[in-house]
């Protein structure tokens, strides 16, 4: 195999799925030692920029890595909310089943309704890593 191997292929595919594009400002929270670096650095390469840790300006995505044991998902995602632009997203990326610190998916689903937002998608982005896309209802909640 080459250096750049099969993580190079699932990185891109990941990029694709995830929707990014230049000009985009990501910010990154829940970072941590086990992150897919590589999919890391495929957003930064399409977006043209480092992602963010923390802004004075609305961002247009918010990147959550999460794991179970990262504490409270609905005060992360309440938190995250406060940094996006009004038409923003949060990818919440978590570990695949199987992998440590995997977080089932109604978790994320409860945990995305009672901090006010609608799970839309959730893709396969990495070899351990899964993507939940999360945004702000479109109309108003009954």
């Amino acid at each position: 195999m080459t250096a750049a191997g099969p993580d190079a292929g699932s990185a891109k595919s990941g990029i694709d799925q995830l929707g990014f594009c230049k000009g985009l400002m990501v910010e990154e929270l829940g970072w941590d030692d086990d992150v897919d670096q590589t999919l890391r650095d495929a957003i930064m390469d399409v977006i043209d920029s480092d992602l963010v840790e923390e802004s004075d300006h609305a961002v247009d995505v918010v990147l959550q890595w999460w794991r179970l044991d990262d504490g409270d998902l609905i005060d992360a995602l309440v938190d995250a909310l406060t940094d996006l632009t009004g038409s923003g997203l949060i990818w919440l990326l978590t570990p695949k089943i199987g992998r440590a610190g995997h977080v089932p998916q109604a978790d994320v689903a409860e945990g995305a309704l009672a901090a006010g937002l609608s799970l839309t998608s959730t893709a396969t982005v990495s070899k351990d890593w899964a993507a939940h896309k999360l945004v702000r209802p479109k109309g108003p909640r009954r």
